[in-house]
This record gives C-alpha cells, sequence and structure tokens, in this order.
C-alpha cells in the first residue's frame, strides 16, 4: 500500500476531515506554533466571486414574475381566493385593521436600510453597501416601469388584476416598496452571511403578510414586485460578485494538518491562460476537477503534494452543466452533486475503487472540508500528464479500450470522455482520467454511453475503420452491435465534436460501420436509443399537444354541438361511435395484413390507429395516420424501407378500396355524383403540370444526374418493396377485408348519425355520398380537415335532399364520434404506445 492510500485509510471516513469556521480563524496562530515549523504560503485570496447560481436565481426570478402576471390574469378567481383565505385568517387580528399600513411600510423601509448598512460599514465593504443603495433605487425605478407598461398595453383586465387599496393605475400599479427593498436586500446578502439581511427579509415578509391581510396589497401585485427585486439584485450580484468566503492562505495550512498533513511550503498556481475564456476550467493537475484552485506543497520529509481546493460559489458553474447533461439526456443516469463537499467525495471514492480494481490514477492522500471549500489532496508524483492525441497508436487506443471496459465490468462510468479525459502516466501509458462526473453500480446504457463516447473520439482521431478493427479485438463483435443504437450526435461532448477529425459523416460511418456486423439472419433492425429528452419526437409531441388545445378552443362550437347531441337518441348517437370504433379495428386489420405474425401485436395495432386520431388533430386528414403507422412499423422491428412499403401497400389498398366501393356504388345505384364533382379539365390541367414538372427537371443534366444517382436507387428500392409486398395474396386479401371494415363502417357512422335525428335514408347510398364528401373534404390541407370535411358533408347530403337543419346536426354528431371523442382517447393510445417503446 503506497503512503498516500495508508494515510487515507488512517483517517474517519476515508481521510475526511471537517474544519469549522473557528479553526479557520486559528490558522494563523497554528502556522506559528512551536510544534509545527514556519510555513511558507505563496497565495492570495480575491475579495470577490462571481456565483453563477446568482444568474440562475435572477432567472427563476423572472419565470415566477412572468407565471404571476398570467395567473392574476387569466386565473383570478385563484388570486382572489388566496386574498379572501388570508383576509378570513386575520379577522382573528383585527386590531390590524386600524394600524397605519403608511407608517408601517415606512418604519420597515427605515429600519431594515440603516441596520443592514450599519453592518456592511462597520465591516468597512464600501463597495457592497455602495452597490446594494444602487439596488435599491433600481428596485424602485424598475417597479415603476413595469406598472407603467401594464397600465398602458394590459388594459382594464390587467389593472382590474392588480387591484388593491393601496395602489393605483399608473406607475403606482405594483407596491414598488417589495422590488426596492428585496433588490437591496439580495445585494446585501447572501443572507447566511449577515444576520441583519437575515432579519430584514424575515421583516420584508411579515410586512407582506399584514398589508394582505388588510387588503392594502394584492397577493400577485405583491409577488410581481418580488420577483422584478430579486431579478435586479441578482443580476447586480452576479456582475459585481460576492465576498469570496473560500479558504485561502493560512486556512488551507490548518486543513492539512487536520488530516496529518504538516506543510512547509503552499504556492498557488497561477491560472491557465488557453481556457479563460470558458465558464469551466479544467486540469489534469488535480484529475480535471472543474474550476478548482491548484496549489503545490511540500512537507517535512520533502514529499510533494498537489492541494486542489474547490469551493461552493465557484462548483455552481459544475453544478449547473451536470444539471443540463441531466436535463438533457434521457434513459441514463447523470451526477448532480449540489455542494463542493459532495463532489470532492464522491471524487476520493472514485479513484479508490477505480484503483482497486487495478486501474492506474492519480494516488490520493486525503480530503478535507470547510463550510465553504473542500480540498482533495493528491501525491504530486502520481499525476497523469496531457497526451497528444495525434501520437495514439492502435496499442495505446487497445490500451484505453482495455482500460474503459475493466471499469465498465465492474459498474464504473465515466459519462464524459471528451479529449481531455485521454492523459498518460510518467512512463508513457496512456489512461482515462476525470471520473468525478462518473459513478459506480451504473446501468448498461451508461457503459454503452461510455464505450460510444470512446468510439467517436478514437474515430475522428485515427479513424472509422481503424478504430472498429481495433474494438472489435478488445471488446468484441457482440458487444459493438449493442452499441449502435447509442450512437447519435447527443451523445457525443461537444469537446469531440470540435476535433479537426470530426465531421458531420463521421457519425453515420460509424453507425453504418457498426450495423455491418449484426448477422444477416438477425432480420429485426435496432432503432436508435432514447437519449436526447428534447429530441425530435419531444418536440413533435408538444407541438401536437399546443395546437390540440389550440384547435379545441378556438374550432370546437360548444354551443352547436351541444345542442345537436342533446337532440340526438342516445342509442343511435352510442352506435355512430361504435362504428367509430369499428373503423379503427379495419384500420389495425388493414396494417397488421402486411405485418409478420412475429411482428403483429394486436392490441399494439389498434392503439396505434386510435394515436392517430390524436395526431388528427394538429395533421392534415391522412398525413397523421401514415406518420404513426410508419413510426410504429420501425419500432416493430422494420427497417425504413420496408416500414415505408408495408404504410404505402396499406395506404394505396385503403385508397384502391374507396374508389371500387365509389365506383361499384355508383354503377349500381345509378348515381353519378362522383362524375360531376371532379371536372374533366381539372385532371387533364393536374396530369400535364406533373408530365411538364418531370420533363423539365430531367432535361436539365445536373439535376437529372441528381435524381438518377441519388433518388432513383432509392425509388426502385422502394418499389421492389412495395411490389413484394403487393404481390403476396393472403397478405392483400387481408389487407382489402380492413379497408372494406373501415370503409365501411365509416359511411355507416354517419348514416346512425341521420338516424339519431329521425330521418331514414337508404344505408348504401349514405355511405357513396359519405365516402364522396368525405374523401374530398379531407383533400383540403387543415388539421383533421376541420371546417372543410363539415362543409363538405352538408353541402353533399343537403344536395341531395337532406333537410339542411339535419345534414348540419348529423354531420355535428359524426364529427363528435369520430374525431373529437378520438382526441383523448388517441392520447392515451399514444402514451401507452410511447411507455412500450412501440411510437
Amino acid at each position: 500500500m503506497s503512503r498516500a492510500q495508508a494515510q487515507t485509510s488512517e483517517q474517519p471516513l476515508a481521510g475526511v476531515a471537517e474544519q469549522t469556521p473557528g479553526d479557520a480563524g486559528a490558522a494563523t496562530s497554528a502556522a506559528t506554533d512551536s510544534q509545527h515549523p514556519q510555513v511558507h504560503i505563496e497565495d492570495e485570496a480575491p475579495e470577490r466571486t462571481r456565483d453563477f447560481a446568482d444568474l440562475m436565481h435572477a432567472i427563476l426570478a423572472l419565470i415566477i414574475g412572468f407565471a404571476v402576471v398570467l395567473m392574476a390574469l387569466y386565473l383570478r378567481g385563484f388570486t382572489t381566493g388566496v386574498e379572501s383565505d388570508a383576509r378570513t385568517a386575520g379577522q382573528a387580528l383585527g386590531w390590524l385593521m386600524d394600524m397605519p399600513t403608511t407608517m408601517l411600510q415606512q418604519l420597515a423601509t427605515f429600519g431594515i436600510i440603516l441596520s443592514v448598512l450599519i453592518h456592511m460599514l462597520v465591516n468597512r465593504e464600501w463597495l457592497q453597501s455602495s452597490i446594494a443603495v444602487i439596488a435599491l433605487f433600481a428596485g424602485y425605478i424598475a417597479v415603476r416601469l413595469l406598472s407603467l407598461a401594464l397600465s398602458g398595453f394590459g388594459g382594464l383586465a390587467m389593472v382590474t388584476a392588480f387591484n388593491s387599496a393601496g395602489v393605483s393605475s399608473g406607475t403606482g400599479l405594483l407596491p414598488d416598496i417589495y422590488a426596492g427593498i428585496a433588490a437591496f436586500l439580495t445585494v446585501a446578502g447572501p443572507r447566511r452571511t449577515r444576520s441583519s439581511v437575515k432579519w430584514g427579509w424575515n421583516i420584508l415578509y411579515a410586512v407582506a403578510v399584514v398589508l394582505v391581510v388588510v387588503s392594502w396589497h394584492s397577493v400577485s401585485g405583491i409577488l410581481v414586485s418580488f420577483s422584478i427585486g430579486r431579478l435586479i439584485g441578482m443580476l447586480l450580484r452576479f456582475a459585481v460578485g460576492t465576498q469570496n468566503k473560500g479558504e485561502w492562505g493560512e486556512q488551507i495550512v490548518q486543513s492539512l494538518r487536520s488530516i496529518g498533513l504538516n506543510v512547509t511550503t503552499l504556492a498557488r498556481r497561477q491560472e491557465r491562460n488557453d481556457n479563460m475564456g470558458g465558464v469551466l476550467q479544467a486540469s489534469l493537475d488535480d484529475d480535471l476537477i472543474e474550476n478548482s484552485r491548484i496549489y503545490d506543497a511540500q512537507d517535512e520529509s520533502g514529499a510533494h503534494y498537489i492541494v486542489s481546493v474547490l469551493d461552493a460559489q465557484t462548483h455552481t458553474a459544475g453544478y449547473l452543466n451536470q444539471l443540463w447533461q441531466w436535463l438533457r439526456l434521457t434513459g441514463v443516469s447523470m451526477r448532480r452533486d449540489r455542494s463542493a463537499i459532495d463532489a470532492n467525495h464522491h471524487h476520493l471514492a472514485m479513484i479508490l475503487g477505480l484503483g482497486h480494481l487495478g486501474l492506474r490514477t492519480p494516488v490520493a492522500y486525503g480530503v478535507a472540508d470547510s463550510e465553504e471549500s473542500s480540498l482533495l489532496v493528491f501525491n504530486a508524483e502520481s499525476i497523469a500528464v496531457p497526451c497528444d492525441l495525434s501520437t495514439l497508436g492502435d496499442e495505446d487506443v487497445a490500451s484505453l479500450m482495455r482500460y474503459l471496459h475493466t471499469a465498465n465490468m465492474r459498474g464504473y462510468t465515466h459519462r464524459r470522455i471528451t479529449p481531455e479525459s485521454i492523459a498518460r502516466m510518467d512512463d508513457g501509458q496512456p489512461v482515462i482520467a476525470g471520473w468525478h462526473n462518473g459513478d459506480c453500480a451504473s446501468s448498461n446504457a451508461n457503459s454503452a454511453l461510455d464505450k460510444v463516447q470512446l468510439l467517436n473520439l478514437f474515430a475522428a482521431v485515427i479513424g472509422v475503420k481503424r478504430t472498429i478493427a481495433v474494438a472489435r479485438r478488445i471488446w468484441g463483435e457482440e458487444t459493438l452491435t449493442r452499441l449502435a443504437p447509442f450512437v447519435q450526435k447527443v451523445a457525443v461532448p461537444y469537446a469531440t465534436r470540435s476535433l479537426p477529425g470530426w465531421h458531420k459523416q463521421l457519425l453515420s460511418d460509424l453507425r453504418s460501420s457498426l450495423d455491418a456486423l449484426v448477422p444477416k439472419d438477425a432480420g429485426e433492425y435496432m432503432g436508435n436509443a432514447t437519449l436526447s429528452r428534447f429530441s425530435v419526437r419531444s418536440f413533435m409531441a408538444i407541438v401536437l399537444a399546443i395546437v390540440a388545445v389550440a384547435v379545441i378552443f378556438t374550432q370546437l362550437q360548444p354551443d352547436e354541438v351541444i345542442a345537436a347531441v342533446t337532440k340526438a337518441k342516445f342509442r343511435l348517437a352510442a352506435l355512430c361511435f361504435a362504428f367509430s370504433m369499428v373503423a379503427w379495428m379495419g384500420a389495425a386489420l388493414s396494417l397488421g395484413a402486411f405485418m409478420d405474425k412475429d411482428k403483429r401485436h394486436y392490441f399494439a395495432l389498434f392503439c396505434s390507429q386510435a394515436a392517430s386520431g390524436f395526431t388528427a388533430v394538429s395533421m392534415p386528414a391522412g398525413v397523421g395516420p401514415a406518420f404513426v403507422n410508419l413510426q410504429h412499423l420501425r419500432k416493430s422491428g422494420y427497417r425504413n424501407t420496408a416500414a415505408t412499403a408495408i404504410m404505402s401497400a396499406t395506404w394505396l389498398i385503403q385508397a384502391i378500396t374507396t374508389v371500387i366501393l365509389l365506383l361499384g356504388i355508383g354503377m349500381f345505384t345509378g348515381r353519378n355524383t362522383l362524375s360531376g364533382t371532379i371536372p374533366t379539365n381539372t385532371l387533364i390541367v393536374v396530369i400535364g403540370a406533373l408530365g411538364l414538372l418531370i420533363s423539365i427537371a430531367m432535361a436539365i443534366p445536373p439535376l437529372r444526374r441528381v435524381i438518377t444517382t441519388k433518388y432513383l436507387p432509392i425509388v426502385k428500392a422502394y418499389a421492389l418493396q412495395l411490389i413484394d409486398v403487393m404481390s403476396q395474396p393472403a397478405k392483400m386479401s387481408g389487407g382489402v377485408l380492413g379497408s372494406l371494415i373501415l370503409n365501411i363502417s365509416t359511411g355507416l357512422g354517419f348514416w346512425s348519425a341521420m338516424l339519431a335525428f329521425g330521418y331514414h335514408v337508404n344505408p348504401v347510398e349514405t355511405i357513396f355520398i359519405f365516402l364522396l364528401a368525405n374523401t374530398l373534404g379531407s383533400a383540403i390541407p387543415t388539421p383533421g380537415g376541420l371546417g372543410a370535411v363539415e362543409a363538405a358533408l352538408t353541402f353533399a347530403f343537403t344536395s341531395v335532399g337532406v333537410p339542411a337543419a339535419v345534414a348540419l346536426s348529423s354531420t355535428l354528431l359524426y364529427r363528435v364520434c369520430f374525431y373529437w371523442l378520438r382526441i383523448p382517447l388517441g392520447a392515451l393510445a399514444m402514451k401507452w404506445l410511447d411507455r412500450n417503446n412501440l411510437i
């Protein structure tokens, strides 16, 4: 066991010691104590430090203020109820009603400002006291400007939302006391550093409660004013910085003695100049700890150490980066070390764990903590040095892959492998450094993410072919094939994508190389694993939800729909809805007929058709079902070409079936509506225009070359797949049967809607007219054919003699059963499919 490891094991909690603020004050006298030699210290503490937590709190204050304005404007009943409850509770304190509110505000303002200013001036904090006063005035000015803007642009509704006895329209719409004093206290803080600031906040909160109870200020006005004050204060505090409370100089010496390290020299290293522009700075000298201070130390025996000091204020930037990774990625675990102490303790545990596996890591001596800083001490002789990536050979790459594989096999994952993570020990052996963002007991997904990050890094340095060749030798083909779903841009750190050898095609080349390792008889297509929380899919889900809500609230006419539904016969209206469910079954049967038996799950097929009812609210008719079917086929194991062919075959069979039904019914009933609806001249114009476009495109050599070399092979492959699907009689018969059920049940749904209003009509003719009118209305590119379908159905049935009132009421009832009620059912179905990874 090395000296550093032995020292670590002798200390409580693996060499962890905690120092109280009182200990720091005793550091000066201890350094000159007769038991310890004089310490030579080269260090100078800065007066102020920017804390990114202030910026985060400013953004949070802005969001809260904006949300309160919206609630006050659109949820007036909620805010009024809160105020009413507060006043009811305050009735027990009747003497408050007689309190002069203006005097209360003046006394609170005077007392808070005077006590805090005296506290800061006594401590000779001239700059902070000046900025605090500036923040006070800025808070008053900002809240008055916002009041003027809300009064001018919000109109009477906005004034009413914030109205109370103590405010007036214009610059006085929002109470200014909270904005001014909140900005003042925020800059004078944080509250944990001064008792006067802490009591100032308590007094301000108490005043706010009292003034709400006596109806002098509204709850919404107080919250917006507080938010403005916090926003102004946090922005000023971040710009100027807060007083540094971390350990420096003699305090560091005292902390080192608490873990048995008596240093004779302590010298701080200068900040690196090559990364000064970044928010996060790291060095291999302390194993890539972000935003730390690095010191060189020597003890009485002449041994050299590296002391890494991580302050709570500077650690915030690293914590925010961890939070962003946690929010950005889904399906994999990400660490979130909220404090500097948690970060260094975890880092020490990772180093000791990897060393126990026989992997070479920096030798950690121990860790010591104080209230605002955490110290991690390394043996200086064990530190790795940066690796020139251009010097990496195949054996170096193989060694690094073995290193990662050994860690992953025991549950240790890195989770952020970047070019800076590749290092060499003093004898030239390559290692992976900086495991502080990783963890133990990791999932297979995290292990796969590590390997993908390392593969992408090596692919950018030595090329895809060499990387895959080495990986096949070290990890094996079975492991590599399991990595293919994780080869995505979101999995690759920005630093790797910034390498000179990185290009957009590299990910595709790497994925293709991994896909080529899959056995030909495997059959099943491995789609992408869900890694990005903010993917196109999640964006589409949000857009669909927003559009659905907008459509429901803007297009749905409750009065007309309710009147139509209430006048309908309940049993026949229920029959109309039942036909809607049967139509879904027919669509599911039509799609499932072209799928392989082992990939055909009937409930999932039904849910996929139900989910199309949700997408129809934001996509044109026919586009939503095609989109859902294609996604479901891909998740069921079909490659893109096969999935597109099956989806197209399903759509083609449904279209042909609809045309045959129209022609067949038209011939037997004697209706000539079809020929009279679509003018022959229109068809000729459309066909001629398409032919002209194709001719012009093929006449231009560069465009013809692109079409023939890039797009024609895709079309041929798709056509072959489509022909293969359509040439199987068993599948064709199933598809035709499903399409017939879909078309007939949809037409009978409208027929039952007409029966619900007491109008009896021939069901066959109803199906004919309905299919024709519905097809033409759905051709209009509105969400679900909204407006166009209603107009086409009403006009079509009115023109054949159905009373206008019956035609309109039947259309509304039909749309309720086949459109509006399908939206919530489709949302539930889509949720189930997403949860089971089927869409």
